[in-house]
């Protein structure tokens, strides 16, 4: 075994670590011991002989090295996931489908799953566009679109027929340091007069204030932005708060601070992704084909 070795299993543990900032939180998730993620950082900083965590008392904080890291990571897991997938490719399926996805969705989910599904079924071609849902609803009903893949929490047409096959829980973010992250329980309460950077799009305004005032409270908005980047990027300088799902979270804004995440003591509505069509409509075997997809495999 080469110096250079390590195992996917290193990979899960450090991806995980990255992610909660805590090795005490990965084991927890990972239903290891916290010896177990330790040792495997160790062993991955050996073979790579770089330094990946600077540790603190308050947790452990990625170096500019495991940063850059951290970034292929995903690349390789993901990679290692479509390989195992290899063996169930339908190469007889042939066909053309017209799918629209959202801008959520497109951005921070459907990527992936256009690779691997293009390597599952190489005779199947996906005509993408990206729309807004009220244009996609639309577009289905009228015939132009055949399948979408969007966010399903907000699909309320009686018309058509949505399959939801992720739910993706949002939480509180923080910037390093603030003063939340002392507290044992955070709630509404809480945030009232702190700067809330509110992200508009794919009508999570709309979403964001409806749970807000459900909870008997108001979010403080200085800023209203399209802009997810811009929310991380001001979470992490400390300009502000933001309640997002799990789906658009990364750990670090552009400028390498640490994004935390926040259990709110109250309920939040999680944000579902699905799958929708035409309720009338009859399947070719290649909307079918991309139908089952995210219906079996991912739900």
């Amino acid at each position: 075994m080469s110096q250079l070795d390590f195992s996917t299993r290193h990979l899960r543990y450090f991806v995980c670590t990255a992610e909660l900032g805590q090795i005490s939180q990965a084991a927890q998730q990972l239903n290891i011991t916290q010896s177990a993620v330790t040792a495997a950082i160790k062993e991955l900083e050996n073979r790579l002989q770089v330094r990946l965590f600077e540790r603190h008392p308050g947790g452990m904080v990625l170096t500019h090295a495991g940063r850059l890291f951290l970034d292929h990571c995903g690349q390789i897991l993901n990679s290692v996931a479509a390989c195992r997938d290899l063996g169930l490719e339908q190469e007889d399926v042939h066909g053309e489908i017209k799918v629209a996805a959202t801008y959520t969705v497109l951005g921070y989910f459907l990527p992936f799953h256009l690779q691997r599904l293009a390597q599952l079924y190489p005779n199947l071609k996906i005509h993408l566009v990206e729309l807004p849902r009220i244009a996609i609803e639309q577009g289905l009903l009228d015939g132009v679109l055949d399948i979408a893949v969007l966010l399903s929490s907000n699909v309320q047409n009686p018309q058509l027929r949505v399959h939801s096959f992720l739910d993706s829980q949002r939480h509180l973010w923080v910037g390093p340091g603030h003063r939340l992250l002392q507290q044992a329980r955070v709630d509404f309460d809480d945030l009232r007069r702190e700067p809330y950077i509110m992200l508009d799009v794919d009508e999570s305004s709309d979403t964001t204030l409806a749970y807000w005032r459900a909870a008997g409270a108001e979010p403080r908005v200085v800023l209203q932005t399209s802009s997810i980047e811009a929310v991380r990027s001001m979470v992490g300088n400390g300009s502000g708060i933001s309640i997002l799902s799990d789906t658009v979270y990364r750990p670090w804004s552009l400028e390498g601070r640490k994004i935390h995440k926040i259990t709110l003591q109250s309920p939040v509505p999680a944000m579902s992704l699905g799958v929708a069509w035409r309720a009338d409509q009859d399947f070719s075997p290649a909307q079918r084909l991309f139908c089952d997809y995210f219906i079996h495999r991912l739900a």
